[in-house]
């Protein structure tokens, strides 16, 4: 039995090790910076932290991004997001869950080096909110050699009866 489980923990720590070096879909690529990492930012006034990971999967055909926002006090706000390539639409698409009954759909598309989330709705408890999102990757001076983004900012609108206003802007670390 001791055996049957040091194995099952050896090939949980190979799975986790293959799925940040998966070879994506060719549409997934844009996101491929993401993949085997958490990032963290803290909102203004530092009471709340928003920590996204990122993981491949089915060999990176879909990238999943589990997120937890932290408020002292109150309880975890968990979402998780799918990215996948649909072949027919070809774009990349994702589907957003998240633990007190919200749900999201749409699309990213890699412009001008951001990923940009076009308009799409949020849906909680029978209510909508247009919103649109636009994650631009960056490299800090302290980035290391892999040559990779070590941070990127998150900017989150929605759209109100008077055109878009801005929810926040994050700017989210690669955490060690």
């Amino acid at each position: 039995m001791r055996r049957l489980a040091v194995g099952m923990a050896l090939g949980a720590i190979a799975g986790v090790s293959m799925a940040a070096f998966a070879d994506p879909a060719p549409g997934l690529k844009p996101m491929a910076f993401l993949a085997g990492h958490c990032w963290k930012g803290e909102f203004p006034g530092g009471q709340r932290t928003d920590t996204h990971c990122f993981a491949w999967l089915y060999e990176g055909k879909a990238l999943r991004d589990t997120h937890t926002v932290r408020t002292p006090g109150q309880p975890d706000y968990v979402g998780e997001t799918t990215y996948y390539w649909d072949s027919a639409a070809k774009r990349v698409e994702y589907l957003y869950i998240e633990n007190q009954g919200g749900i999201s759909h749409g699309t990213v598309t890699a412009e001008g080096g951001a990923l940009v989330f076009p308009a799409t709705q949020y849906v909680a408890e029978g209510q909508a909110m247009t919103y649109r999102v636009r994650w631009t990757p960056q490299r800090t001076p302290e980035a290391g050699p892999d040559g990779q983004p070590d941070s990127y900012e998150a900017w989150s609108e929605a759209q109100t009866k008077d055109g878009w206003s801005t929810m926040f802007k994050l700017a989210l670390k690669r955490q060690p």
